[in-house]
C-alpha cells in the first residue's frame, strides 16, 4: 500500500510540475502579448505575512523584474498591504485570477514577491475582467487591490530549520500550548491560511477538482483506453515483436548516427527544393483534374474491358497456335523468295515515278469526280445506243468499217456488201405487225416530209392499224415497248412533228 501511495504522490507531483510549466509557458505568451496604459500602475497586494520583505525589493513576473515593493503597511485586519509599482507597461494588466507569492531572495532572509497577471487557459477563451481599483476616500486608493485570497506566504525552509534549534523550539511549545484554545474555534479560517501558507496544497485542490469536473471523461477514458489496449493484450506478441525490432532499429541508427546527422543537415536545403516541386505537382494535379474525372467515368469499361481481356487472350490461344504452325511451314516458302526482294527492291525505286504519276492521277480523279464521270459516260453511252421497242432491244448507232451496209431493213437479209440494187420489202407488207410510230418514223429516214408520212400512213396508235385519223382529232404520242412506266415520250405539233418521232425513236418510245 505504501508503495502505491509513494506512486500516487509522485505521479501527483508530476502533474504538479507539468501544470507549473505550463502556467509559466501561458504567462510568458500573456505578458509578451499584455498591452498595458503605459502609465503608473501601483498594485497594492493583501498578504497574511510579509516578514522580512522590505521597502525597494523586485517584484518579478516569471523571473523578469517588472517593477518594485514601494511599501509595506499593516491593515486593520492584522494583515500585511504589499503596494507594488509595475514599471513594465507589457504586464501593467492584472486580471481577478492574478496571483502573487512571497518568495526567499537568498540565505540571508532577504525576500521578493513574484506575480503571475493571470492563470493560462485554452487558446480563444476570453481573459476574466481585470482587478478593480480601490475607489476614492479608502486607503490605497486609486490603487489595483489584490484581494488576500489571491496572495500566497509560504514558510520559509530556514524558519522550519530553527524550530528544531533552542530556544525556538520551546517558544514553538509555548505559542501551540497558549494558541491552542484559540485555534480550536477558528479551524476553518486555520485551514484557510494553511492552504495559503502551502501555494502546492491550493494548486493540487485545484487539479482535483478539475479531476473531479472531468469525471465522466476520466470514466469513458478508462473505458475507451481498456478497449483500445484489449486488442493489443490479444496481439501482445506482435507487439512485443514490435518493440524489440524497434529496439533493433534504435540500435541501428545509433550506430549511424552521423549519416543521420548529416541527413538532417541536408534536410533543409531537400525543403527549399521540395517547396517549388510540391507547387509544381500542385498545378500538375489542377490540370490533370479533368482527366482524372473523365477516366473515373470511363472506369466502368475500362473494368469490363480488362474483364474480357482474360478470356479473348484464351480464344486466341488456337489463333496463335494455328499462326505459328503456318509460320513454320511457309518458312520455306519465305526463304525461297528472300533472292527475289532485291530484284523486288529495284523494282520499286524504278516504278516510284509512274506510282507517284499514277497516285496523282487517282487523287485527281477522286477529288474532281473523275471516276463518277467516267460511269456516267459509259452508262449513258451505253443507253444512246441501246434502244428497246415492241420487239426487242436494237442499235440506234453502230460503227461499221464499211458504208455499203448502211440501208436500214425491217425484215433481216444478207448482206454482200453492196446494196446498190437491192430491193426492200415493201413496208405496207408489214405494217400490221410494225407500230404506226415505227413505220412512220423510217418513212421520214426514207427522206419523205412528216406530213408525206402521215398521209402514206393514217390512223392513230391506238388502232395499231394504218388509216384515216378521225375528224378533230390531234395525234398523240404513246409509249412503245415494254418499259412503259416513267418513258419520257413527246407530242409532235403539227409543224415539228418529224422532230418529235424523232426524239421518240431516239428514247426507245
Amino acid at each position: 500500500m505504501s508503495k502505491r501511495n509513494e506512486g500516487f504522490r509522485r505521479g501527483l507531483a508530476a502533474a504538479v510540475a507539468a501544470a507549473c510549466a505550463l502556467a509559466l509557458v501561458a504567462v510568458v505568451l500573456l505578458s509578451t502579448s499584455a498591452g498595458g496604459s503605459g502609465g503608473e500602475y501601483r498594485l497594492r497586494a493583501i498578504f497574511d505575512d510579509a516578514g522580512n520583505l522590505t521597502v525597494g525589493e523586485t517584484v518579478t513576473i516569471d523571473g523578469v523584474n517588472v517593477g518594485k515593493v514601494q511599501s509595506v503597511q499593516p491593515t486593520p485586519h492584522a494583515r500585511a498591504a504589499v503596494v507594488m509599482k509595475i514599471e513594465n507597461p507589457g504586464f501593467q494588466d492584472f486580471r481577478e485570477d492574478a496571483s502573487c507569492t512571497i518568495r526567499p531572495q537568498a540565505l540571508i532572509g532577504e525576500k521578493f514577491v513574484d506575480c503571475l497577471p493571470t492563470q493560462p487557459r485554452v487558446e480563444g477563451t476570453p481573459l476574466p475582467p481585470p482587478l478593480k481599483t480601490i475607489p476614492s476616500g479608502q486607503e490605497g486608493a486609486g490603487d489595483v487591490l489584490l484581494p488576500v485570497t489571491r496572495t500566497h506566504s509560504p514558510v520559509d525552509q530556514d524558519l522550519l530549520g530553527d524550530i528544531a534549534r533552542l530556544p525556538e523550539r520551546e517558544r514553538l511549545t509555548i505559542l501551540i500550548n497558549e494558541l491552542g484554545a484559540g485555534f480550536a474555534g477558528r479551524g476553518k479560517d486555520l485551514n484557510v491560511v494553511l492552504h495559503r501558507a502551502n501555494p502546492a496544497l491550493e494548486g493540487l485542490e485545484r487539479v482535483l477538482a478539475i479531476l473531479a469536473k472531468e469525471n465522466k471523461v476520466l470514466t469513458d477514458l478508462a473505458v475507451e483506453g481498456d478497449r483500445a489496449t484489449a486488442p493489443l493484450a490479444a496481439d501482445r506478441e506482435r507487439l512485443t515483436g514490435f518493440i524489440n525490432s524497434s529496439a533493433t532499429v534504435a540500435r541501428a541508427s545509433a550506430n549511424h548516427r552521423s549519416q543521420i546527422a548529416q541527413s538532417f543537415a541536408a534536410f533543409p536545403a531537400f525543403l527549399e527544393q521540395l517547396g517549388p516541386a510540391m507547387e509544381r505537382l500542385g498545378r500538375f494535379a489542377d490540370q490533370t483534374t479533368p482527366t482524372m474525372t473523365d477516366l473515373g467515368v470511363a472506369a466502368p469499361g475500362l473494368n469490363k474491358t480488362f474483364e474480357s481481356f482474360g478470356p479473348f487472350s484464351k480464344s486466341s490461344e488456337a489463333f496463335f497456335k494455328s499462326f505459328g504452325e503456318n509460320a513454320r511451314r511457309s518458312s520455306a516458302a519465305l526463304r525461297a523468295v528472300e533472292p527475289l526482294l532485291p530484284l523486288v527492291k529495284g523494282f520499286g525505286k524504278q516504278a516510284k515515278p509512274a506510282s507517284v504519276n499514277l497516285s496523282g492521277l487517282l487523287t485527281s480523279l477522286r477529288s474532281t469526280g473523275g471516276l463518277e464521270r467516267l460511269l456516267d459516260f459509259i452508262y449513258l453511252g451505253s443507253g444512246s445506243v441501246n434502244g428497246y421497242d415492241a420487239l426487242g432491244h436494237f442499235l440506234r448507232a453502230e460503227v461499221v468499217a464499211s458504208t455499203n451496209c448502211l440501208t436500214y431493213a425491217i425484215l433481216p437479209h444478207g448482206c454482200s456488201g453492196s446494196f446498190t440494187g437491192a430491193k426492200v420489202a415493201s413496208a405496207k407488207a408489214s405494217a400490221g405487225s410494225t407500230s404506226l410510230v415505227m413505220l412512220r418514223t423510217l418513212a421520214v429516214l426514207k427522206g419523205m416530209t412528216p406530213a408525206q408520212a402521215i398521209a402514206k400512213y393514217p390512223g392513230s396508235e391506238t388502232t395499231g392499224t394504218a388509216g384515216t385519223p378521225p375528224s378533230g382529232s390531234t395525234p398523240v404520242a404513246q409509249p412503245v415497248g415494254g418499259a412503259a412506266a416513267g418513258t419520257t415520250y413527246y407530242t409532235p405539233e403539227e409543224s415539228s412533228e418529224a422532230s418529235g418521232l424523232l426524239l421518240n425513236y431516239l428514247l426507245g418510245n
